[in-house]
C-alpha cells in the first residue's frame, strides 16, 4: 500500500517513531498545503494521513484511488466528510491520546496564576531578592487553590482527568455537560450557574455550530470579576475581542489560552496582555504524546487493511 504522510513537520523534531506507519506500506513524507500539492503528493495512494490541511471534496474527488483518511488528531473538521461519505472514503481520528497531557497543562496554567513561580523566579533573577531585610520576599500576591472553584464545561476524557487532578488539590469541582456522565461524582450544573460560580473557568468541548463564540460579552458578564478564563480545546470557542475588552475593562481576572482563532496568530491583540498567558498550541505535545498518537494512527490504519475500520468519523 502507498501511504502519502503530508504533515510529518506538525508532529516530530526528530523525537517521534513512525516505524510502526512505514510498516504498513510505502510512506512518502510530503510537506504541502494547497489542493493542488495535495492531490500531486497523493496521487497514487491507497491512504492519506495528515493533521490540519484541508481534505476537500475537490481532494477526494480528483484521487479515486484513495480509499483512507488518517488523521493525526482528535478534531476532524479539515475533512469533508460529506464528500468522503458519498465517494466511500473511510476517515478515522485518535480519540482520547493527549488528555494526559492537557489535563497537565491546564493544570500548569491554574497554577501559573496562583503560585506566580515565573514571577517570583524573574524576580529572583532581576536582583530583588538581594538586599532584603527579611529571609522570604513575597510582594506579588499569592493564593491556595485549595477551596477555590473549577468549573469544567465538557466532561469528556479531558475535562474527566481535569477535575479529577483539581479535586486531589482541594478544589470544588463543578461540571457543564451535554451529556450527563454516569456516576459523575462532581456537581452538574446549568450554563449559567457554571459561568457564575467558576473561580478558573475551563473549556473541554468540541467546537461546532452551538459552542462557537461560547465565550461572548453575554457569558463574561456571568462571570466573577476575579475569575480566570482558560481554554485548550479549539480557539473558536471564544470571541477573542470579546475577550479583550474584558480583559482590559477589569470584568474578569485573567485568561490562559493554548488555542487561538488564527493559528499562527496575525497581530493578535490578546497577545501581551499582562493578564491574558498564551501558549503556541502545545498542550498535546510532550514526546510522549506524540509517539502515542502515531502509534494510535497506525494501529487504525492496519486495521482498516484487514477490513476492520476502528475509530471511523464518517457516519
Amino acid at each position: 500500500m502507498d501511504i502519502a504522510v503530508l504533515e510529518k513537520h506538525t508532529l516530530t523534531r526528530g523525537d517521534v517513531d513512525f516505524s510502526p506507519l512505514e510498516k504498513l506500506g510505502n510512506v512518502r513524507y510530503v510537506r504541502c498545503k494547497e489542493e493542488g500539492e495535495i492531490i500531486a503528493a497523493a496521487k497514487g495512494c491507497t491512504a492519506i494521513l495528515c493533521n490540519k490541511v484541508l481534505i476537500t471534496r475537490k481532494v477526494l474527488s480528483s484521487l479515486p484511488e484513495v480509499k483512507y483518511v488518517g488523521i493525526f488528531a482528535t478534531g476532524y473538521n479539515n475533512v469533508d466528510l460529506s464528500a468522503a461519505r458519498e465517494l466511500g472514503v473511510t476517515v478515522t481520528n485518535v480519540p482520547g491520546y493527549s488528555g494526559a497531557a492537557v489535563a497537565q497543562h491546564v493544570i500548569a496554567l491554574i497554577l501559573h496564576f496562583y503560585s506566580k513561580v515565573d514571577v517570583y523566579d524573574k524576580a529572583v533573577r532581576a536582583g530583588e531578592w538581594e538586599g532584603q531585610e527579611c529571609f522570604s520576599y513575597f510582594p506579588y500576591p499569592m493564593q491556595e487553590i485549595s477551596g477555590k472553584t473549577l468549573g469544567i464545561f465538557g466532561c469528556g476524557d479531558i475535562g474527566k482527568r481535569v477535575a479529577k487532578a483539581a479535586d486531589a488539590l482541594g478544589m470544588k469541582v463543578l461540571v457543564h455537560t451535554r451529556t450527563t456522565p454516569a456516576g459523575c461524582p462532581y456537581e452538574l450544573v446549568g450554563k449559567e450557574e457554571l459561568f457564575a460560580r467558576s473561580d478558573v473557568l475551563t473549556l473541554h468541548c468540541p467546537l461546532t455550530e452551538d459552542t462557537a463564540n461560547l465565550i461572548n460579552a453575554g457569558t463574561l458578564a456571568l462571570m466573577k470579576k476575579d475569575a480566570i478564563l482558560i481554554n485548550t480545546a479549539r480557539g473558536g470557542l471564544v470571541d477573542e475581542g470579546a475577550l479583550y475588552t474584558a480583559l482590559t475593562s477589569g470584568k474578569i481576572r485573567a485568561a490562559a489560552l493554548d488555542v487561538l482563532t488564527q493559528e499562527p496568530p496575525r497581530g493578535n491583540a490578546l497577545i501581551g496582555l499582562e493578564n491574558c498567558v498564551i501558549t503556541p498550541h502545545v498542550a498535546w505535545a510532550p514526546a510522549e504524546t506524540r509517539n502515542r498518537l502515531v502509534k494510535i494512527a497506525a494501529e487504525n490504519l492496519a486495521a482498516f487493511m484487514r477490513g476492520e475500520i476502528v475509530n471511523n468519523v464518517v457516519r
